[in-house]
């Protein structure tokens, strides 16, 4: 039997010959992971089951990332909660502040992944790192506190929905644009607990950044996990990162999909997705105009160096509008070092962003950028529901590192070609 990328893994973890769509396979896992949110509640169901220590100490990674430095007494109990079981079973991949940042950025970062690996964690957007050519997914707390115990989970084998892009991308568009247009497409629940495999001539020349952003969004349409085939450009990455081996699978060309989309992007500009949905994508252009009181650039989907880069470009020289705030917060540590480096962090404070240390932070609405009534948000981040960054009649778009920039500087949503003075073409 011909099997997709995903069939493969899955079937190969589960000490099968070949799995089908529909089929429940008991898996092992190469990776289990946590936040400060999250874990807490992995953790007490862990100690219930009463087995004595963790499968391998070495396949679980603890990152609290979603309010630290701690906004209050809940958030510092939580994060002492998890940092107490680390220290009690020796957990070798507990990040503390200072080495800690966003759990999506920082785990590939740290070499902790790698192709054909099976990963799990309790955060939905795990699905991150199918960017590597691994199968990744979120579960919830009291499944990864079993898998905690057990280094097995019990898995359903997802149909696989085919994504081929072609067609040479425009200036200011990329991974984050191609992934709204496309949820925009099929829906919020147009790929539930399915694959989504991203292939074409468009994506072969993806840089490894744009891929985790699409991959990061691919539960944004309801899927299971995201993935792509890994190439050089994930060899380039991983360099230096990893000695893992990992399994270099590519989709077998007689693997039966349940549909097939074929998108040319040739003429996709920069998306932007309206409250209260990711799926309510339209070109920027269509909103020209919409004043903003807030711009945030950084989270699992766009906090990277690249992004960061991109946004520079638009800001050098610039200052941030009067009346809006921006906020840009390094996705890690080796993130803000390098930006420090090469001189984007000046650039920015320079043109009157706020810097804050790696984490969350207002992605969820956690802190370091609550929403007051009525205001209105250009964020990088990848949910834009009711509530999503503070008050429920704020209203939250999400956009590319080069619209977001642009933006803040405009004062209004603004395509970059216009801020910067040049042609898209």
């Amino acid at each position: 039997m011909t099997m997709t990328m995903t069939q493969r893994i899955l079937a190969l973890h589960s000490g099968k010959e070949e799995v089908r769509p529909g089929e429940i396979v008991e898996a092992r896992v190469d990776l289990c992971l946590a936040n400060d949110i999250t874990a807490p509640l992995a953790i007490k169901v862990f100690e219930e089951l009463g087995v004595g220590k963790p499968f391998d100490r070495e396949k679980i990674a603890l990152v609290p990332d979603h309010f630290v430095p701690n906004k209050d007494i809940a958030s510092a109990e939580q994060v002492k909660m998890v940092r107490e079981f680390a220290k009690k079973y020796g957990i070798s991949h507990f990040f503390e502040l200072g080495e800690t940042g966003v759990e999506h950025i920082l785990l590939p970062e740290k070499g902790l992944i790698a192709p054909g690996d099976l990963v799990v964690g309790a955060d939905s957007h795990t699905c991150t790192y199918g960017a590597l050519g691994a199968f990744a997914t979120g579960v919830g707390s009291t499944d990864l506190g079993v898998t905690m115990a057990t280094g097995r989970i019990w898995l359903k084998v997802p149909e696989t929905l085919k994504f081929e892009y072609k067609g040479r991308l425009r200036p200011f568009v990329g991974g984050k644009d191609l992934i709204l247009h496309t949820i925009s497409l099929i829906g919020v629940d147009g790929a539930n607990y399915k694959t989504m495999f991203f292939t074409g001539e468009t994506v072969k020349g993806l840089t490894m950044a744009d891929r985790f952003t699409m991959a990061n969004m691919a539960v944004e349409a309801g899927a299971k996990n995201g993935i792509f085939e890994p190439d050089e450009a994930t060899e380039e990455f991983l360099k230096g990162r990893t000695n893992k081996k990992g399994l270099w699978l590519k989709e077998d060309p007689e693997a039966k999909f349940e549909k097939e989309y074929f998108i040319d992007v040739s003429s996709l500009g920069p998306q932007v997705a309206r409250p209260h949905s990711p799926a309510n994508s339209v070109e920027v252009e269509e909103l020209k105009g919409t004043k903003v009181d807030q711009v945030f650039i950084g989270s699992c989907t766009n906090g990277r160096y690249e992004d960061l880069y991109h946004a520079f470009q638009v800001l050098k020289g610039r200052k941030v509008a009067k009346g809006v705030r921006l906020i840009v917060l390094p996705g890690t540590p080796a993130v803000y070092k390098q930006a420090l480096q090469s001189g984007i962090i000046e650039g920015l404070l320079e043109s009157g962003a706020v810097i804050g240390p790696p984490c969350c932070g207002p992605c969820l609405g956690g802190h370091m950028g609550i929403l007051a009534e009525s205001e209105v948000a250009v964020s990088t981040t990848n949910r834009n529901f009711l509530g999503r960054m503070g008050h429920p009649k704020s209203l939250v778009y999400l956009s590319n590192p080069f619209v977001a920039a642009a933006s803040a500087v405009a004062g209004e949503i603004i395509h970059p070609k216009y801020v910067l003075g040049v042609k898209d073409d």
